[in-house]
């Protein structure tokens, strides 16, 4: 079904409507029926690979990326839209959302606080699908806690001598460039810390982990030994990376929210479609009340999730500051998919946890979307801290 009501609300244009249009055709035609994957660590490296060529060639990582003479779609980035192509390709294939959400993180920080000479570097490959783009900010001790990073950056007359781990970094081992962010010392905690573009060749950067997690996505943990990023390469003034960091963040958590709803409506829809042609007890499963009950409320939950991401989405898109509302649609969107896809595995049965089974991947897929780009916790953290100023 992958139903677009909600593209009649009032956050949207009818630039918006014809973007969704096109690409649910696109995406339909692009991955057709559902299929199981080779879940092989090198099958989904080489898909991630692919899928990013893909999108590229299909100008669908054009909104990720900030200015149009870089290959954007727009001078700025409109949150809307990412937001609508994540929902829309998490609906389709859970690694085709991860690969676009990736070549927007991992090149957020250079689109919006780059020099003109990296972004003139960079920004054309990513939006071409023709370099894979990693964000790397989170460390063995240093998750949630941001201030805690310990990976630095000593200067030197030749530039900047990076040492350290990072680890859960999405597209680590295949990207061709790394947003590293690292201590420099100007101050302490998040004050002293700056960021960096680190080219995946660059001599003393190692792969030290490839890292399995219940959805098949390629991350890894990295390890930079004394690894020399010339003084061109720093995005930004030092001591401002903490800066640069939420600035990415504030425009892509957004967009978080937007592929749990992908990934719930398309449970949504499969419990629909499951219940009208499930045979139960000389009827349907569909002819019980309790189905519609369950039914009632996954609706329920997803419509106020939209509702809540659309808002904040909208509300970046007017100039206006969003920090407690992000946190509202990432929090109560994660949370409620989380909820609708474990009802949807409930409904189908032993068919729900039948690897392969559609419902049965959705749930492997959104479990880390309630961890990464800040927990559950760290959204009630902010939201209260905002309430409380």
């Amino acid at each position: 079904m992958n139903s677009a009501a909600h593209l009649a609300w009032p956050f949207f244009d009818a630039s918006h409507r014809e973007f969704k249009a096109n690409l649910q055709q696109w995406s339909t035609q692009q991955f057709g029926q559902w299929h199981a994957h080779d879940e092989s660590r090198e099958a989904i490296d080489r898909e991630c690979v692919s899928l990013v060529k893909a999108l590229g060639q299909g100008g669908w990582l054009k909104p990720a990326i900030a200015g149009t003479k870089h290959g954007g779609a727009a001078d700025v980035i409109d949150t809307r839209t990412i937001c609508l192509l994540r929902e829309e390709l998490a609906w389709h294939h859970g690694l085709a959302d991860f690969a676009f959400a990736m070549q927007g993180l991992g090149s957020g920080a250079i689109s919006l606080k780059g020099t003109p000479e990296q972004q003139a570097a960079y920004l054309p490959r990513v939006a071409k699908g023709e370099a894979l783009a990693a964000f790397a900010l989170s460390e063995p001790d240093a998750g949630s806690d941001v201030a805690a990073m310990q990976c630095s950056a000593v200067e030197t007359p030749e530039g900047y001598r990076l040492n350290g781990f990072k680890t859960w970094i999405s597209n680590g081992g295949i990207a061709n460039f790394y947003v590293v962010f690292a201590r420099t010392g100007e101050a302490p905690g998040a004050r002293g810390i700056s960021a960096f573009i680190v080219d995946a060749n660059t001599p003393g950067l190692e792969i030290a982990e490839r890292i399995d997690v219940v959805a098949p996505h390629p991350l890894a943990t990295l390890h930079f030994n004394n690894v020399l990023v010339p003084h061109a390469k720093r995005i930004g003034a030092t001591g401002e990376g903490f800066k640069v960091a939420m600035a990415t963040l504030d425009v892509f958590r957004t967009s978080v929210a937007a592929a749990s709803l992908g990934f719930a409506r398309r449970a949504l829809d499969e419990s629909i479609a499951w219940a009208k042609q499930r045979k139960m007890f000389g009827g349907t499963l569909a002819d019980f009340q309790i189905t519609q009950s369950k039914l009632a409320q996954m609706a329920t939950l997803l419509d106020a999730a939209t509702l809540l991401t659309y808002r904040a989405a909208w509300l970046r898109d007017q100039g206006q500051r969003i920090t407690q509302e992000a946190a509202m649609a990432k929090m109560t969107a994660t949370e409620n998919a989380q909820q609708i896809i474990d009802m949807a595995v409930q409904m189908h049965g032993g068919m729900g946890v039948k690897k392969g089974c559609i419902v049965e991947s959705l749930y492997r897929e959104i479990r880390a979307l309630r961890i990464y780009e800040g927990a559950t916790e760290v959204q009630q953290l902010i939201i209260g801290r905002d309430l409380l100023k």
